[in-house]
């Protein structure tokens, strides 16, 4: 499953298959309530549980998936059942939940179920709802980045290698996953010096008239310019298959043979050549830390808990190569165990990665055989999902559970500290308790043009990027350079949205907040008093605003601070809070400014051709190639237009209508 189902739901599959357990005995539903002492049982428990009684009584008892769903529409939970009228009935019992569940039942209003074929397909759905509308009582696995790999194009004469992330839309081989784009960056860069094969876009390549510099330092074959032949350059690309499928024994054996009988005939120049791939090729095996000597592709998952917190620690194995690992930390109930947690994070991980046929874990999982049935199914191989015991997988177990170990301590001290100083925030700024979100703006803008405004999020464990927020200022009756009207543009915007948020946002205190407790603004009073007036005009409250103006170096520890009720004050020149306030601020303003510039690049790159409705890239393709240039295209008459292939009539029109009306 997905989610941990409910520990009193905790039944071996042979007696859910042979009778529902939850009913077994009793004549209905109704019967469950006379055997537990039900005066003991809260209000709301008893309110939820009735609310789902009713919905019981039409559940179906196929495989599926059901919500439980608030008073204000919020899902609280996503869970499957082989049966899901058997699962429901384990939430009608008036007692003996456990605080989670009790908490859950408490809230729910009403329950949706999907009916489904097969518990598989059960077990996907499920891990798409979880993934899409994240609710609370489920396990998330937080961190859904897609993986990078590395690329050996199939729509080329000359090949290209690249790294790629995203939809595999591209005709070719596709390698990894690698764990960082650090660790496929490192892994091309041996790539092209062993294999030499090109990495340069098809622009690039269709306009070289001579060999480009990676020709030159020997990481590219040079095919672009016949510096190789087809043939020649096709054996290469070959060759750097066979070695990322797991023949990279055979493809060492072969290039140190051609190397000897290089020097041989004396071509001692040709045989250095081999001899520096061969030196590549080394670099890469050599550089993986753990490799497996019998354990030719795997994925290996291992889970750690201490003081309530999970760690998930994954290792990808290709190759007979380490091609990285990754942390998760997944949010989850401090009362689930491991293999609950670790069975509910598999299905989301799984739910968009393909996976390869051998899958260890460092504990047994309910939904080992369910899992199997839909990663094989999806991979059209056979998946074996399994906790080894012994030998060579157990110790990669082992190791990636030595990571997890090490990774959670690194994380719990990095939160403690994150508290203390969350606490020596409030201090300073008179809050009455830690914040537990803290917000920072700053504006970034070239001479008022493009300008943008830049939120960002901080919270217990640390900066919370997937709640960062730019902004591009629309107004366009701001001054250039206003920094006072597009700070207030970008605060009203902010929190007239939050005001409309917070009528139904959700009250469970474990959730990260949507409101902030603490504001920081990058500037000084003027900015200060722009903020104020948008915050007073939007109706929230409670939130604190303060603003820091920089002294005369940045980081020098003579930051002024504004905020309502103080005159402006400064910090202790090192004190701890001063340098996390520090931190926060230039935070903000690595981020306005990269935003900015990446605005500013697009506008700089934008063409011409980009602004006509109904051209798209094969059209402003087709007219670069007839034309020359945007430039040419806007010069030219309607009869050239119409000749260019691909292009009609109509186009051609539409394409001098608005290079017309341009002029």
């Amino acid at each position: 499953m997905i989610s941990a189902p409910p520990p009193n739901d905790d039944l071996p599959p042979e007696a859910e298959d042979a009778a529902e357990p939850e009913t077994a005995g009793f004549d209905s539903i109704d019967d469950i309530a006379t055997t537990v002492d039900a005066p003991q049982t809260p209000e709301s428990v008893q309110r939820g549980v009735g609310v789902i009684r009713q919905y019981w009584k039409n559940a179906p008892s196929t495989p599926g998936v059901y919500r439980m769903i608030a008073e204000n529409g919020e899902v609280l939970y996503v869970g499957k059942a082989k049966n899901v009228r058997k699962r429901v009935a384990s939430y009608t019992r008036l007692a003996g939940h456990v605080n989670r569940i009790a908490r859950m039942i408490s809230v729910t209003a009403s329950m949706v179920f999907i009916s489904v074929e097969t518990e598989a397909d059960a077990l996907l759905l499920e891990a798409n709802l979880i993934k899409q509308l994240k609710p609370r009582f489920n396990v998330l696995m937080r961190d859904d980045k897609s993986f990078p790999y590395i690329l050996i194009a199939r729509d080329h004469e000359a090949p290209q290698i690249a790294k790629h992330r995203g939809a595999r839309v591209r005709k070719g081989d596709y390698f990894g996953p690698f764990a960082s784009v650090w660790a496929v960056n490192r892994a091309l860069n041996a790539l092209e010096r062993a294999f030499l094969l090109r990495s340069c876009s098809q622009s690039y390549y269709d306009n070289r008239t001579r060999p480009c510099l990676l020709y030159q330092i020997k990481r590219c074959a040079g095919p672009c310019t016949g510096e190789i032949s087809t043939e020649a350059y096709a054996a290469l690309v070959q060759e750097a298959r066979d070695f990322l499928s797991g023949k990279s024994m055979s493809v060492r054996e072969q290039l140190a043979a051609e190397m000897t009988a290089a020097a041989e005939k004396l071509e001692f120049e040709r045989a250095a050549r081999l001899r520096d791939r061969i030196s590549a090729l080394s670099a890469i095996q050599g550089a993986q830390g753990v490799n497996p000597r019998t354990v030719e592709q795997a994925d290996v998952f291992a889970i750690f808990k201490e003081a309530g917190r999970f760690c998930i620690e994954a290792f990808f194995f290709r190759a007979y190569q380490n091609w990285g690992n990754r942390a998760y930390y997944p949010r989850a109930d401090a009362s689930l165990t491991e293999a609950e947690v670790l069975d509910a994070f598999l299905a989301q991980f799984y739910d968009e990665m393909p996976s390869c046929p051998l899958v260890l874990l460092s504990h047994r999982v309910e939904s080992a055989g369910v899992l199997e049935e839909m990663l094989s199914a999806r991979i059209k191989k056979r998946v074996e999902v399994i906790a080894p015991q012994r030998g060579e997988k157990r110790e990669l177990v082992e190791h990636a559970l030595t990571n997890a170990r090490q990774a959670l301590g690194r994380k719990l001290a990095e939160d403690a500290s994150q508290q203390k100083l969350l606490a020596a925030t409030a201090q300073i700024f008179d809050l009455q308790t830690p914040p537990r979100r803290i917000e920072v703006y700053d504006n970034s803008h070239t001479g008022g043009q493009l300008a943008i405004g830049a939120m960002i999020v901080a919270g217990p464990t640390g900066f919370m990027k997937a709640h960062y927020r730019t902004f591009n200022i629309k107004n366009t009756e701001i001054a250039p350079g206003d920094d006072y009207a597009m700070m207030r543009e970008v605060m009203t915007r902010r929190f007239a949205r939050l005001a409309k948020e917070d009528e139904t946002a959700p009250t469970d205190p474990e959730t990260f907040p949507s409101k902030p407790d603490l504001v920081l603004i990058d500037g000084g009073r003027g900015q200060y008093e722009a903020a104020r007036a948008a915050l007073e005009a939007s109706g929230v409250e409670g939130v604190a605003l303060v603003a820091i103006a920089k002294g005369a170096d940045r980081n020098a520890g003579r930051e002024t601070f504004f905020m309502a009720g103080r005159e402006p004050f400064r910090l202790p020149p090192h004190d701890p809070a001063l340098y996390f306030v520090q931190r926060l601020r230039d935070e903000a303003h690595r981020f306005a400014i990269g935003t900015h510039r990446a605005r500013r690049k697009k506008e700089f790159v934008k063409n011409p051709l980009d602004e006509i409705a109904g051209i798209g890239p094969a059209r402003k393709r087709a007219l670069l190639h007839a034309f020359g240039s945007a430039k040419a295209v806007s010069r030219a008459a309607l009869s050239d237009l119409e000749k260019a292939p691909g292009l009609n009539k109509t186009t051609a029109k539409l394409v001098y209508d608005h290079f017309q009306r341009g002029e």
